[in-house]
């Protein structure tokens, strides 16, 4: 495995823990569903990164599942949290999205589905702390100009077609600024009701 995934951590970092600067995203310990399906995305088309489409594009998908459990397995300390670069009001606007979402624009907060704690959800949905405030920003503002796209229904296309690109920029500040709590391990079951169906996951559980 370790040969395997060489040419992995050549930007995602040793272990794929990656740093909180720069763009490249931590991949060690998000859920292993959630690594799967990025990898077929970049396989297929939903995802465009050149290096990414040139690496997987003749994998078979037993060997993309055996990678990404690898690195769902690594539990790893995470980096200090990104100093915050935008404004008081910027960052409240991201904590209202984050937190509570906006229902004049029927926008869902990022809780619902990722997690009070924001760490995700088992088996696929990804936790949100821990990523570079550059990674955020692109990855937000890909979906709503369409150049990323995930399994239909695609929810999180939905979301960012109804954010303005302040939005994503509030979003993205206030998350790369929060800590990761002492346990970041995605969570069994959602104890909330997402309100949109993604298809990149199983149906959330929700907790008893």
């Amino acid at each position: 495995m370790t040969q395997r995934v060489a040419a992995c951590v050549v930007c995602h970092g040793k272990e794929g823990r990656a740093t909180n600067d720069g763009y490249y995203p931590r991949i060690a310990g998000k859920p292993a569903g959630y690594l799967y399906n990025q990898l077929l995305n970049f396989r297929d088309g939903r995802r465009r990164n050149a290096t990414m489409i040139y690496l997987v594009d003749n994998l078979p998908e037993r060997y993309l599942r055996e990678m990404a459990e690898y690195f769902a397995s690594q539990n790893l300390p995470y980096p200090p949290p990104q100093s915050a670069l935008a404004s008081g009001a910027t960052l409240d606007l991201g904590r209202q999205l984050v937190r509570f979402g906006d229902k004049a624009k029927k926008i869902p907060a990022c809780v619902s589905c990722h997690g009070k704690a924001l760490t995700g959800i088992a088996p696929a949905t990804p936790g949100l702390l821990g990523l570079p405030h550059a990674y955020l920003y692109a990855q937000l503002s890909s979906w709503k100009a369409g150049s990323r796209h995930a399994a239909a229904p695609d929810c999180m296309a939905q979301i960012t077609e109804r954010l303005s690109m302040d939005d994503i920029a509030a979003a993205a500040a206030y998350l790369a600024t929060q800590p990761v709590p002492g346990n970041a391990a995605p969570v069994a079951a959602n104890p909330l009701k997402p309100s949109l169906e993604c298809g990149s996951f199983p149906k959330q559980r929700s907790a008893p």
